[in-house]
């Protein structure tokens, strides 16, 4: 399936351990520049590199508006429009950068446009590789399972409010954010917020009990519209209050029987990481026993 402009669902691709957001437009993965621009440079301020490149590249600064497509992008505070680019773009952005991972980022690029092909011709190889990227960060295969289902489950939701008729980017933020208040009590951009993230894909940083939720809130949400036959923005606003609600109340219930919140300041992979130390120490410890 091809994934809209309005879609938040936002792939990262790595070039030497750097996450560089994407998204597909035109059936052709688009990149953001400024994730491009801090992975070929180290800056802390790509945004400010931008500009000072811009200023010294005159007729880079006259062709911008050909490199440079504004389009929705996940981030930690929801979908955003981002400057991004497709690898033609890029090729002339690079020439205004001095640095000598230009070549090596050059043949990724080739390598990343050649994959995208592939993933049409087989579209489960797109699966692959995203579930791959999820193991090498160290997410768990249980809860990367969860995490495609996530995926999927938002794209049939975004699927069924583009065929009844939301269509602005705005709309869809909206939407996203009225979910997740009824779900969480937390907008997306204050849920990201509380967990501390910047640029980061909030559901990237979920635990497993948010992300199961997360999926319950969509999943009500488009049975509703679907039930409701909601059309327009007003209908299905109230359908995607209704389905987090549904999510929202049987969070609460949860947390009274449990005594716990599933909200957290935590992170998934911090908390496996954390996890997996211990392990390690254990199992030294248990191999230090044994010597005596």
């Amino acid at each position: 399936m091809e994934e809209t402009p309005q879609n938040p669902e936002t792939r990262i691709a790595l070039f030497q351990r750097k996450e560089i957001r994407r998204t597909i437009h035109n059936n052709e993965w688009w990149f953001v520049i400024a994730d491009v621009v801090a992975a070929l440079t180290d800056s802390v301020n790509p945004h400010g590199y931008i500009k000072d490149m811009r200023r010294r590249d005159p007729e880079l600064g006259k062709g911008w508006g050909q490199i440079a497509t504004p389009l929705s992008v996940a981030t930690a505070g929801g979908p955003q429009n981002l400057n991004c680019s497709n690898t033609e773009g890029l090729f002339r952005l690079i020439q205004s950068i001095p640095s000598p991972k230009a070549e090596p980022f050059k043949r990724w690029l080739a390598k990343v446009g050649y994959e995208r092909i592939q993933e049409i011709e087989d579209p489960e190889l797109g699966t692959k590789r995203t579930r791959a990227l999820y193991k090498a960060k160290g997410y768990s295969d249980d809860w990367i399972e969860k995490r495609m289902r996530s995926i999927a489950i938002r794209d049939e939701l975004t699927d069924e409010w583009k065929k009844r008729g939301v269509r602005e980017q705005r709309e869809y933020a909206i939407l996203t954010a009225e979910i997740s208040e009824a779900t969480f009590g937390l907008t997306p951009s204050q849920y990201a917020q509380f967990k501390r993230l910047q640029r980061e894909n909030l559901r990237d940083h979920m635990t497993d009990l948010e992300l199961i939720f997360s999926m319950l809130g969509e999943a009500a949400t488009t049975e509703i519209a679907r039930n409701r036959d909601a059309l327009g923005f007003p209908q299905n606003k109230q359908a995607a209050h209704a389905g987090g609600a549904v999510a929202g109340n049987a969070r609460l219930e949860l947390e009274r029987k449990s005594g716990r919140k599933v909200v957290t300041r935590e992170n998934y992979l911090s908390l496996a990481q954390s996890a997996k130390k211990v392990g390690q120490l254990t199992h030294k410890s248990q191999r230090g026993k044994k010597k005596f």
